[in-house]
């Protein structure tokens, strides 16, 4: 892929994370595409991109993505982001790194990596803030298992 292809790529997914459209994530996949992510118990395929973003923003009203940085080299892009919501009445930030395997521009595989310790704990029931004082970051999602 070009340069500017990957670009494009790189602005089309912050712009449906920003707009959290699910149409323009599902734009973006291959027909085959698959995601792999440590919030669904499962593969998600790329035509339930859609589904999954209405389950997230359900979940997560006030969730805010921000792109950090990005690399790419041949057909394989790394992004780097941060999500803040609210939890508790209180900011939380968190970040991760999404793995893309682009194949005629689009999604052929993306593999999600990012630490779950502070979502184990808010599930638990135990005061995350030893645990994000002593990792630095944390998830403020439960696993989506209802796609």
């Amino acid at each position: 892929m070009t340069d500017a292809e990957i670009q494009d790529f790189i602005t089309r997914f912050a712009a449906a994370w920003a707009a959290r459209d699910g149409e323009a994530f599902v734009a973006l996949w291959h027909p085959d595409g698959v995601l792999r992510t440590p919030l669904v118990d499962r593969p998600v395929a790329g035509a339930e991109l859609g589904r999954l973003n209405e389950v997230q923003r359900e979940a997560a009203p006030d969730l805010v993505w921000q792109l950090l940085d990005w690399t790419s080299r041949g057909d394989v892009v790394i992004i780097e982001w941060q999500c803040t919501r609210q939890v508790g009445g209180k900011r939380f930030d968190w970040r991760g790194v999404d793995k893309f395997r682009l194949r005629d521009g689009k999604i052929a595989e993306e593999r999600v990596y990012m630490d779950t310790a502070l979502l184990r704990a808010l599930r638990a029931g135990v005061d995350p803030e030893p645990i994000r004082r002593a990792a630095g970051q944390g998830v403020a999602f439960e696993p989506l298992s209802v796609l």
